[in-house]
């Protein structure tokens, strides 16, 4: 199943320090993440023909997939856990990589780029228990900010996600505990699209 290998991060575990630490991302990276992909390949045991598709198509298509009640469940919790975290990686980074065009959507839709990490920010900080924060384009093409809980995928609402944030708390409480405010403040300074 090559196609669902966990990817290494595309940084050094410490490459985001001091904002997230290494000991977080060899946590979250080789245990959190590898384990949701190690649950997500073995449902796929037992439907063969879904290992054709891309994690993605399978997360689009889930509502429809020939599968048990049971396992489209397992697949949306145990596959979103798996793609979300994919993605979470690639927004982050040690440089900057400006999306120019993303920027100028951003201060259209939300008035300004301070605004939009405010109404974000505030997506994140009040999502109650584990879940995401995410800026997505909806299935009309419009920015939309909003949360969804545990593995929840937009890819099941049919949008495409442009700017993730893991809030659960193995994303870092070995750093700032129960100070999910603090990540989040810090979190921005390795977001490298915006």
């Amino acid at each position: 199943m090559t196609n669902f290998d966990l990817a290494p991060l595309p940084y050094a575990y410490e490459a985001l320090e001091p904002y997230i630490d290494a000991a977080t991302m060899h946590v979250h990276h080789d245990k959190h993440h590898q384990t949701y992909r190690d649950n997500f390949v073995k449902i796929l045991e037992s439907y063969p023909d879904l290992t054709q598709k891309t994690l993605e198509q399978i997360l689009t298509e889930l509502n429809t997939l020939p599968v048990s009640e049971p396992d489209r469940i397992k697949i949306k919790n145990q596959g979103g856990g798996f793609v979300n975290h994919n993605f979470f990686w690639s927004v982050m980074g040690p440089e900057k990589k400006i999306d120019e065009k993303l920027v100028e959507e951003i201060k259209t839709n939300f008035e300004s780029v301070e605004k939009f990490k405010e109404l974000f920010t505030q997506t994140a900080v009040g999502h109650f228990g584990a879940g995401w924060a995410w800026l997505v384009r909806n299935q009309e093409g419009k920015l939309q900010i909003y949360s969804l809980p545990n593995q929840d995928s937009p890819l099941t609402l049919g949008h495409t996600p442009i700017l993730v944030l893991d809030v659960w708390e193995h994303a870092y409480y070995l750093k700032y505990q129960n100070r999910r405010a603090e990540y989040i403040s810090a979190w921005w300074n390795v977001v490298k699209i915006i």
